[in-house]
């Protein structure tokens, strides 16, 4: 079985590691492989799009032909995308900056929420904190903010809200799609990517 991890900016590397860890702790067989453009999609069951720069992580999948294949593959729901950061941002129908307003850039546009970039300020006012998301259990998830997006409003009833913070709407699931505001992967709590290859596979 096969999962991937969209290669063209951000934490790639960190985000490969929790796959294999996590499909290791399942006794899934299978890679996790790199995708940089669209034929590195084939086979694949699930990606992660890392985060990073929205903007240029964008501009870089629509240059390379990925925003179409992938947006396409997701539709058909032969593939499953989990967004962390600036790929919530990307899953996104509609977004705005918390500073400069509307913005325009490439999007996938499949989830049915509007996003305000950059909603927790700058890279020096990250922090952390400890989230309650019943959907992966009782134990609070450490979640890592670094200059985090985050959900203005859902669009459409089929968004599951599964994470608020101080009342702001930082995890959500829409079918085979998973967005979270957070860095799962900068942590060593393999249960958010656990619940992603649930989704991929069918088991949640």
């Amino acid at each position: 079985m096969k999962f991937g991890v969209i290669a063209l900016q951000g934490d790639v590397r960190e985000h490969i590691e929790m796959l294999e860890i996590a499909m290791d702790e399942f006794g899934i067989e299978g890679e996790v492989v790199k995708v940089k453009k669209p034929e590195d999609l084939e086979n694949v069951k699930g990606i992660i799009i890392p985060g990073g720069e929205s903007t240029v992580i964008g501009r870089l999948c629509e240059k390379f032909g990925l925003l179409n294949k992938i947006r396409d593959l997701v539709v058909r729901n032969e593939l499953a995308v989990m967004g962390t950061c600036a790929g919530l941002v990307l899953l996104a129908k509609k977004i705005v900056d918390a500073r400069v307003g509307e913005v325009s850039q490439p999007l996938l546009g499949l989830m049915d929420i509007s996003v305000v970039r950059n909603a927790f300020g700058r890279q020096r006012e990250s922090f952390e904190v400890d989230l309650e998301i019943p959907e992966i259990g009782s134990s609070p998830f450490r979640a890592i903010f670094i200059r985090a997006p985050l959900v203005k409003d859902i669009l459409n009833d089929s968004v599951k809200v599964l994470a608020k913070f101080s009342g702001k709407i930082v995890a959500v699931r829409q079918k085979n799609m998973l967005a979270l505001s957070f860095h799962p992967e900068l942590t060593n709590d393999t249960r958010l990517h656990k619940y992603f290859l649930n989704i991929a596979t069918g088991k949640a």
